[in-house]
């Protein structure tokens, strides 16, 4: 069976916490009491045990979408490209998981300032 990754790493989460409003985020990392975090769907406000906040692929493709009319995600084959276009750049991801494509989206939008 295959393995679906639905939600930002931990190291990824906290990269994007950096470049994203923390409001966008739709689940957090919290501590399971033996050392090791996991990700929940809460409200990241208000928890004790708040690690780090975490994103969905929704959520990440909410707020590209919201803020950049030119983005499309695609699946071909066993790999996902997560596409930009402004009529200036072209911008293409291919990774084998969407929610890595969308945070490498993201990490290459804000290297770019367009976030």
């Amino acid at each position: 069976m295959a393995t679906i990754k639905s939600y930002t790493s931990l190291e990824q989460s906290r990269k994007l916490a950096e470049i994203l409003p923390l409001e966008s985020a739709d689940m957090s990392w919290v501590s399971n009491g033996l050392g090791k975090p996991f990700a929940r769907t809460i409200p990241i406000k208000g928890d004790p045990e708040e690690l780090c906040a975490c994103w969905s692929l929704a959520a990440l493709l909410e707020y590209m979408n919201r803020n950049f009319y030119n983005i499309s995600l695609s699946y071909c084959g066993s790999e996902y490209t997560i596409s930009f276009d402004d009529n200036e750049i072209y911008k293409t991801i291919t990774k084998d998981y969407s929610i890595d494509a969308a945070f490498e989206m993201i990490v290459w939008l804000k290297e770019t300032n367009r976030i």
